[in-house]
């Protein structure tokens, strides 16, 4: 007769239960083991951490001034690298896109022939922001002659 029982009695007097028992337990107490004594025979030092934390001071770098803006200097492009936005509207009108990011502008105007992209920077020892680099590309995104495009894009007097 079989008995599925774990309650059931062996003849000693042993349940199922207490046999099934004393092998989950010795696995049990086999894993919080720490491994046996040390290799080498030696005994391991433990030692408590000092009553305060160790503080160490580090220097702060200087600070860093913003770096000044490279001015582009390219035959075709006067009146417009060393313009403010106000200027620029004379010359070519309103922008398409007027983009402000930190202390840098990005005004841009399109036609026909090209995309401009005028980029403002302030000057380094302060001041109005003046152009100091341009852009200039075709809707698909080609490079065109920087000149060529104001020269395009300009308005007629």
């Amino acid at each position: 007769m079989v008995d599925d029982d774990p309650r059931a009695r062996h003849p000693a007097g042993v349940t199922r239960l207490k046999i099934l028992s004393v092998p989950a337990l010795a696995l049990l107490l086999a894993s919080c083991g720490g491994g046996g004594a040390p290799t080498g025979g030696k005994t391991a030092v433990v030692r408590s951490a000092p009553s305060a934390p160790v503080r160490t001071t580090v220097p702060r770098p200087a600070p860093v001034g913003k770096p000044t803006a490279q001015v582009q200097m390219i035959p075709g492009l006067e009146g417009v690298i060393g313009s403010d936005a106000l200027q620029l509207g004379r010359v070519f009108g309103p922008p398409r896109l007027d983009v402000i990011e930190d202390d840098a502008r990005k005004l841009q105007w399109s036609g026909t022939a090209c995309i401009l992209d005028v980029y403002l920077y302030p000057p380094a020892n302060g001041g109005k922001p003046t152009a100091t680099y341009v852009d200039a590309r075709r809707g698909d995104g080609r490079d065109v002659d920087r000149a060529a495009c104001v020269a395009a894009l300009r308005k007629a007097p």
